[in-house]
């Protein structure tokens, strides 16, 4: 067993088993934390003796909840080169995942968000509970939908992964599920007990397969989906490609629903949900590796702006609930304002 304060590495049987160790922290994600689980992937992946990996989240509220936002935001203001690294080293986790060629379970058990979706979400197996709780909230910091929302956000059902990109809408267990960002569903109290048998199993020459059979054993009943029975209205108005034509048909509808989303979404940063709103339309048309080195450029170009910062401060910092964007309306903010965050950088892509 390997461990730090903050990451916990353990070998159980055939199983190499993760615990993000931040319970008081909601076990947002460090930049240690990103660089020693990337160290502990790599070296599992080339270690015969471990044909699976799980990770988890300590204490009984989050999974984990993103990013160690507030670092980010003190080391950014102050102008070090940390959330250059924090990003970077993030990124290159996240892909590490997506190519992991071994099962990767995740328990998506409590809290995810952010960052805890990067180190999740490109897992062969993604867990979820009647205690997840699941956003990608970054439009409201001044941030935009990254850890490889540009791959999975628009590949989620219909318009969603558009209205989950812009609003940071919730989701619970079932919705999770439906929305393709978990693969299977089960009762909390139940995780134990698949990581028990997991722990106790010797894989066969096919432990996907070995992993299914196991999971179908203790396989809940999410019930019904209520975002599925919201489809209809976020297909109709996401189905837009601009955010000025989302918000013109969410008004145009006038119904309770479309009127609280539209006042969600003025409530945003206009610069950040015209980059994230762009950058889904782009995915979808982009292997994965292409989605993280557009990310890459992006999240270069927000750490020199202005908004990333404003979004923290209010939230999290000051907690005013009352951001002052710049540019303050989607109309000051020019198609050339946008291109820019996706031009390519004068020091190359990210090296996945």
């Amino acid at each position: 067993m390997s461990e730090s304060n903050e990451i916990i590495f353990e070998q159980k049987n055939q199983l190499g088993v993760i615990t993000l160790n931040r319970p008081k922290a909601l076990n947002a994600l460090t930049h240690e934390m990103a660089i020693a689980l990337t160290d502990q992937l790599n070296a599992w992946a080339k270690d015969e003796g471990i044909k699976a990996v799980l990770i988890k989240g300590a204490g009984a509220k989050a999974f984990c909840a993103g990013g160690d936002v507030v670092k980010l935001y003190q080391e950014g203001k102050a102008g070090g080169d940390y959330p250059y690294k924090f990003y970077h080293d993030e990124y290159v986790g996240n892909a590490t995942i997506k190519h992991f060629p071994k099962p990767y379970l995740a328990f998506v058990d409590g809290i995810v968000m952010g960052g805890g979706v990067g180190v999740s979400v490109h897992g062969s197996h993604r867990i979820a509970t009647e205690k997840t709780m699941f956003a990608m909230p970054e439009s409201g910091i001044g941030l935009f939908p990254d850890v490889g929302g540009t791959y999975f956000l628009p590949r989620c059902p219909g318009e969603l992964g558009m209205y989950l990109g812009l609003t940071g809408a919730r989701l619970k267990g079932g919705d999770v599920v439906y929305a393709g960002v978990a693969t299977h569903y089960m009762n909390s109290q139940d995780l134990e007990g698949l990581e028990n048998s997991l722990a106790s199993m010797t894989f066969s020459a096919d432990p996907l397969g070995d992993i299914d059979q196991m999971i179908n054993v203790f396989l809940g009943d999410p019930g019904e989906s209520k975002i599925k029975t919201e489809m209809a209205d976020i297909n109709r108005h996401f189905a837009h490609d601009t955010v000025e034509d989302i918000l013109e048909s969410l008004d145009a509808d006038g119904g309770e629903w479309a009127v609280k989303v539209a006042a969600g979404l003025r409530a945003k940063s206009p610069t950040s949900m015209k980059i994230a709103a762009r950058q889904i339309r782009e995915g979808a048309k982009l292997s994965f590796d292409d989605c993280m080195k557009l990310e890459w450029r992006m999240v270069n170009r927000i750490i020199k702006g202005k908004d990333f910062y404003e979004g923290v401060r209010a939230l999290l910092i000051d907690k005013d609930q009352n951001p002052s964007w710049n540019p303050a309306n989607l109309d000051d903010v020019s198609q050339a304002d946008i291109d820019a965050y996706f031009a390519p950088l004068e020091n190359g892509d990210l090296k996945i």
